[in-house]
């Protein structure tokens, strides 16, 4: 991935999804139009999509960027040792890089206080770049190697103190859970999502409806990765497939939005009744999006599941209540 200037972060108000089975069935489909009445628009403010009931939407103007904001694993500037390096040049952007050539297994893994994240690192040196997700203070960095089932050891490690150049800094570009350049078709299709949006409400809008009514959900590669550990998913081939489970549109999701420089972060955890694993988003914009299903409340995360939004409650997603967040990509 190419390394590009980082977009500030937008002014942050939340996206609420008030949603239930019923009311995601006619997302996206005909409806009375809401905002009624052929009241003129305010300033910065759109009106519903003509297909549908999508609510109306308010806030400052949004301009589609004229590039970017990309993350990069700089070699040049790694830490190295044991054939390992750790890249902690752009931390303040909110990501660190790493690679390292084994014959055994690798994590990279990712400490801040007690909490940590372990990432599958590729043992021929690719390298990969994951979020600073927990904010600013003092990080640990440390490349381990597997010795025999689950017991790793430590090849090489550094440190860091981290002070981030925004809240929103980590969730503003790619990683490898939500991996896209400029050149990706995500990113394409985003900005053309995106083009004649009054706000940043209507971007958000105009790809939450597209992914609902466009990406359906795959119930045999579901099947399929239930016991498999490790899985990565591919904004781009599930853009090309149409298809996914619910780690694919968070995914695709979140390259969208933060392709457009809007913060979407990817959380993976678990939904009732069952306690099911499950994967969705939270989304800051500024400005606003009201509708039947949808109403904005400022300044603060709120979540997205567009799994549960395209195909509805079932025995690998859901029912749309009661989560339980776990990591946050």
């Amino acid at each position: 991935m190419a390394h590009l200037r980082r977009h500030s972060a937008p002014v942050a108000a939340a996206l609420a999804l008030l949603l239930c089975a019923t009311a995601l069935a006619g997302c996206g489909s005909g409806g009375d139009g809401g905002g009624g009445g052929g009241t003129p628009a305010a300033p910065g403010a759109s009106e519903p999509a003509a297909e549908g009931d999508g609510g109306t939407t308010a806030g400052p103007a949004f301009t589609v960027p004229g590039s970017v904001a990309l993350s990069a694993f700089h070699g040049d500037f790694a830490e190295t040792g044991n054939g390992c390096s750790i890249d902690v040049s752009a931390v303040a952007d909110g990501y660190v890089g790493a690679s390292a050539k084994s014959d055994s297994r690798l994590k990279f893994q990712v400490s801040k206080g007690e909490a940590s994240y372990n990432y599958d690192l590729p043992s021929d040196g690719t390298p990969i770049v994951a979020p600073l997700n927990m904010g600013s203070g003092s990080y640990s960095f440390r490349v381990m190697q597997n010795t025999s089932g689950n017991n790793y050891v430590e090849l090489f490690a550094t440190t860091a103190d981290v002070s981030l150049a925004s809240e929103q800094a980590p969730f503003l570009v790619p990683n490898m859970f939500v991996n896209y350049d400029e050149s990706s078709a995500v990113v394409a299709k985003a900005r053309e999502l995106a083009q004649g949006a009054a706000n940043q409400g209507d971007v958000v809008r105009s790809i939450y409806q597209w992914v609902v009514a466009n990406i359906s959900y795959d119930h045999d590669k579901a099947a399929e990765l239930a016991s498999v550990t490790g899985y990565v998913p591919d904004p781009d081939a599930t853009l090309a497939a149409g298809t996914g489970i619910c780690f694919d549109y968070a995914s695709l999701g979140a390259a969208m939005l933060r392709s457009l420089g809007i913060p979407c972060q990817l959380i993976t955890g678990y939904v009732a009744p069952d306690d099911i694993y499950h994967a969705w988003n939270m989304v800051y914009i500024d400005g606003e999006w009201v509708s039947v299903e949808i109403s904005i409340q400022p300044n603060s995360w709120t979540r997205v599941d567009l799994t549960f939004a395209a195909s509805g409650a079932s025995s690998t997603i859901g029912d749309g209540t009661g989560y339980t967040d776990r990591y946050t990509y």
